[in-house]
């Protein structure tokens, strides 16, 4: 599974923005306009896509990711 395209589509999705926006070095609030109400649907998102792997991110831990690299790093880590 290729965690950065799942989070890009998730991404792209939930937040209504263009695909060529969305990279590694993209910051999720600032530069993709996510709100806390957005993010929050966000990780639902995610969480929901990666549930087979039973993975929760908490919004403390959401508070600190701040680019969707960091965000793709995060969710490797605990699919290892």
């Amino acid at each position: 599974m290729d965690v950065f395209e799942k989070v890009k589509e998730i991404i792209v999705s939930e937040l209504s923005v263009d695909e060529n926006q969305v990279t590694r070095e993209a910051r999720i609030v600032e530069d993709l306009g996510a709100d806390s109400l957005s993010m929050v649907e966000l990780m639902m998102g995610i969480e929901s896509a990666f549930k087979e792997f039973d993975i929760e991110i908490s919004e403390e831990e959401a508070q600190n990711l701040p680019t969707v690299g960091e965000l793709v790093d995060f969710l490797k880590s605990k699919l290892d």
